[in-house]
């Protein structure tokens, strides 16, 4: 692979980009920058054309697979095509170039984006405020967790755990452990769902409150949801949804009506902005009107027609990240809800739903399912049949790749066997969702009849199939001229 590095490219006296001349006195950076914070070798770059960094970097995009090549059903990301016209919009100079120092008078365009994308998912989710500035979703759940905590800290409550199902996001204890609780779990019941008497056993004065994932991991909606926000908010505590899922619900039913006090929305998930490697993100957090003054600030307010930033917030948390976060996704997000409308937002909802439910009736006759119900956006298969035949999860999501498709999530939620959980978003037709329940059904009779060619897939990929556990133990990302 090293003869596709682009240092391999570099030629002396190449170039690939063309500045405008100089039109300030040269400076000195030592006379800027102290001298012991510079360089004291020169920096070793590639020299290459711009066809050349076009191409490589176009040739590296179709190694690996994306929303834009192909089925992406990564369960509980929301893996869903990202329409250009979002990234038209980001790009848009009175955007792009904005900078976060600029005087309030000289950015009201930028605010008028982050104040009228609040107001678009104040009205998608009932919540009375929202703040903008976490980056991802699981700094949003810490702040919501803050937030909890400040409440409780405000009544004098002396409160101690969380409540999370057994089925939530990885995060969710990590947030909470991070906030100064402690995390304790509730169990599921046969069908999938919070088990109500256990949750009852768990409910105590120490309860902060419960994060819960609605729909749930599993793909299914909490039918007792109405009783599970009655029971924590008579024990004292406070309801967080985990809006990870949020895409299965866009305006059939407000979070808030379901007795949430808090949310957390995945802008990069829900609302299409790019998605995957790290980032970009945001995670914005949303509040009932009890909680709004424990609120991130600065928050954007509006008076005589101008927007400024309001700190007059004394039981604030505190700022959580500097600026608005990751604008462009927010300018992305605001785009994307303003073209869909309200009957738009819906139709996104029952388009997920329609696809997950026609693709698993698709392939259950091949895969176990774990809960053979009626599911929302996603669904959660078993592999334990073809384990008995040498084939685990994990085998059958890299041989989809020969397929040309991504894996679903394997082995999550964890409390599901050789889980593979499933989400095709609205995005797909159903010609591609018939293409994708053809392969995972082919895959199946590969393993009944041909196991070991799954044991060894894939087949087609760049890389052959890799020691993952060696991989994330040993990386080297340092790249040397003799290495």
């Amino acid at each position: 692979m090293s003869d596709h590095l682009i240092f391999h490219k570099s030629h002396p006296g190449k170039i690939g980009y063309s500045l405008p001349s100089l039109d300030v006195p040269e400076v000195s950076p030592s006379d800027v920058v102290g001298s012991e914070f510079l360089r004291k070798k020169e920096l070793h770059l590639p020299e290459v054309t711009e066809p050349e960094v076009v191409r490589h970097y176009t040739n590296l995009s179709t190694k690996n697979h994306h929303v834009d090549k192909d089925v992406y059903p990564l369960g509980s990301c929301t893996m869903k095509y990202n329409p250009k016209v979002n990234d038209a919009m980001a790009n848009l100079t009175g955007f792009s170039l904005v900078h976060p120092n600029q005087l309030v008078e000289t950015v009201q365009g930028a605010l008028a984006v982050i104040s009228g994308l609040e107001e678009q998912l104040k009205a998608i989710t009932g919540m009375s405020r929202f703040t903008l500035q976490p980056s991802a979703g699981s700094q949003g759940e810490l702040v919501g967790v803050l937030i909890m905590h400040k409440y409780h800290e405000m009544q004098g409550n002396r409160k101690k755990t969380v409540l999370i199902p057994d089925t939530a996001h990885g995060t969710n204890p990590a947030s909470v452990a991070m906030a100064g609780y402690e995390a304790v779990q509730v169990r599921s019941n046969e069908k999938g769902r919070v088990d109500i008497e256990d949750l009852k056993n768990k409910l105590n004065d120490d309860v902060a409150g419960m994060m819960l994932t609605q729909p749930n991991t599993l793909g299914l909606f909490e039918n007792d949801i109405l009783e599970i926000t009655r029971l924590v908010h008579e024990a004292g505590g406070l309801m967080y949804m985990d809006g990870a899922n949020l895409n299965a619900i866009l305006g059939l039913v407000l979070p808030m009506d379901m007795g949430f006090d808090i949310i957390h929305i995945n802008l990069h998930k829900t609302f299409s902005t790019p998605h995957g490697g790290g980032g970009p993100g945001s995670g914005p957090i949303g509040v009932v009107e009890n909680l709004v003054k424990f609120l991130p600030v600065p928050l954007i307010d509006e008076k005589d027609g101008q927007y400024y930033l309001n700190d007059d917030l004394p039981n604030s948390i505190g700022r959580v990240h500097t600026f608005f976060g990751n604008f462009g996704i927010l300018v992305r997000a605001h785009t994307y809800i303003l073209l869909l409308g309200i009957e738009g937002i819906r139709t996104i909802s029952r388009q997920a739903i329609l696809n997950a439910n026609y693709l698993k009736a698709r392939v259950k006759n091949a895969y176990d399912l774990f809960q053979d119900d009626h599911c929302m956006h996603e669904f959660v298969l078993t592999a334990v049949k073809q384990k008995k035949a040498g084939v685990k999860a994990l085998d059958i999501g890299k041989r989809l790749l020969d397929y040309g498709f991504h894996a679903p999530t394997v082995y999550f939620p964890i409390n599901v066997p050789e889980a593979m959980m499933v989400e095709p978003t609205e995005s797909e037709t159903v010609e591609s969702l018939d293409r994708f329940a053809d392969a995972l059904i082919k895959i199946d009779d590969e393993a009944k009849n041909n196991p070991d060619l799954l044991i060894n897939a894939p087949y087609s990929t760049p890389v052959r199939r890799l020691d993952e556990a060696t991989a994330n133990r040993s990386l080297t990302l340092r790249w040397t001229p003799d290495h």
